[in-house]
């Protein structure tokens, strides 16, 4: 990287950016962040000053790949208290080529972060079934119900984080809490968010996680350590599905 946030030699990508403008390198990776389900259709970006916080790059670079996105439908924008840009499309023809630069060109670097990311949620689940408390037991159950009665997309995604955050928090050590959340932004492509896939197995998805979480919320409340590692082992493999689908689907792999 650079010495400054808006350049140096190369891309956060690794792309030279006489090849590749920043605001360019910006817009690939929020092209690639809404394909694969991080933004799903109808949400609202984080702002300008958040997401140029998240990216390390200056809100005018985030506001010419904003600008970007707007020209290829993938987003429009409104104005006021409550305007922002909100995502239209999920994926166009135009997004194949972002992906492929954005997943491909760091594929080793995603999958040895999500594989470090599946051994450490084995390791938290297990953690939060020898550590949970009576208080935890109650706010997981709560959790889960919320997750299974959320609608399918945007609802089911909020939902599902808040319960990956109660298990989080029933190990009782700040330490793996860090180390996650310093993980999950890493794979993260536009600001932190669970991958939510795309809509046409995205129920489909949503019901095996949901298979999951029943299972792992018992294994934590009965204290079973070694079968809740297991499961949150199992579980956290789902980002790395989702990511190789999307490049199957660009037509990297």
């Amino acid at each position: 990287m650079g010495k400054s946030k808006e350049g140096g030699p190369e891309g956060a990508l690794g792309v030279p950016l006489a090849a590749m403008s920043r605001a360019d390198e910006i817009a690939d990776r929020l092209i690639t962040a809404i394909a694969v389900g991080e933004y799903l259709p109808g949400a609202r970006l984080p702002s300008e000053r958040d997401l140029a916080q998240s990216l390390q790059v200056g809100r005018m670079t985030v506001r010419a790949a904003i600008g970007r996105l707007v020209e290829q439908g993938l987003l429009s924008t409104q104005r006021g208290r409550a305007g922002g840009s909100f995502v239209r499309e999920q994926w166009t023809a135009a997004s194949n080529a972002s992906v492929q630069r954005t997943l491909a060109s760091r594929w080793e670097s995603l999958r040895d972060t999500c594989e470090a990311m599946v051994h450490l949620y084995g390791t938290i689940a297990r953690a939060a079934a020898e550590n949970r408390t009576d208080a935890d037991a109650v706010v997981l159950q709560e959790r889960l119900e919320a997750y299974r009665m959320a609608e399918s997309g945007s609802a089911s995604q909020k939902a599902d984080a808040l319960l990956h955050m109660a298990i989080a928090e029933a190990a009782h050590n700040l330490t793996l809490t860090r180390i996650l959340l310093e993980l999950e932004a890493q794979i993260g492509l536009g600001a932190p968010a669970h991958l939510w896939g795309f809509p046409e197995g995205m129920r489909e998805m949503e019901l095996r996680a949901l298979a999951d979480h029943e299972r792992l919320v018992d294994a934590i409340c009965a204290r079973r350590q070694a079968e809740a590692g297991t499961i949150g082992l199992t579980h956290a493999r789902i980002d790395i599905e989702l990511l190789e689908a999307a490049l199957n689907r660009a037509g990297s792999i």
